[in-house]
């Protein structure tokens, strides 16, 4: 009988704990927006937000906007801690969803030769020039469960693309391997 009854706690824990955390986050998140922007109306600042950035990417295909915002990136690349934070940011953003993505290509990395151990990762980087030595390559490994990783030059004969979509393979590491569902590329 306890176990039946600690057998369906942990299964509700199950269902609601992610939900409740994931609620819990985004109001949270909605909160401190709001808070940002002074009204009284929940939920309207992320509104403003959105739509301010929205209006920031359509000006920004303008002939206007293009030398303003050189001007404001030689600013801020001027103030050393901003220049580090600045560029930080937008090399990740970048990475994941600019025009030059760099996180579309999954790899299986053979860690130690003859091992058989082989770690998920990115190829961020094809060409390194000789300073890395020739035939190698630049590949990502996200942390599981973290929003950090390491990035390790490797012999590309060690790397080997997998049929996966990026996505898939990002929620794969991140989970710690638990929420691959077998799906193949599209």
């Amino acid at each position: 009988m306890t176990e039946k009854i600690l057998a369906s706690f942990f299964r509700g824990l199950l269902l609601v704990a992610p939900t409740a955390i994931t609620v819990y986050v985004l109001a949270a998140a909605l909160r401190f927006i709001d808070t940002l922007i002074d009204i009284e109306f929940p939920g309207l600042g992320i509104l403003i937000v959105l739509g301010g950035i929205t209006l920031i990417g359509a000006l920004s295909q303008t002939l206007l906007f293009d030398p303003l915002w050189r001007q404001t990136e030689k600013l801020i690349n001027k103030v050393p801690l901003a220049a580090l934070i600045y560029s930080s940011v937008r090399d990740l953003l970048s990475a994941f969803v600019g025009d030059k993505r760099k996180f579309d290509s999954p790899v299986l990395a053979e860690m130690i030769p003859g091992s058989g151990i082989e770690s998920l990762g990115f190829i961020t980087q094809t060409r390194l020039g000789s300073s890395f030595g020739e035939g190698k390559v630049a590949v990502y490994f996200p942390d599981s469960y973290n929003i950090s990783g390491k990035v390790m030059i490797m012999d590309a004969g060690r790397v080997r693309k997998l049929d996966i979509r990026s996505a898939e393979a990002m929620k794969f590491v991140v989970s710690g391997g638990v929420a691959y569902q077998g799906n193949p590329a599209s």
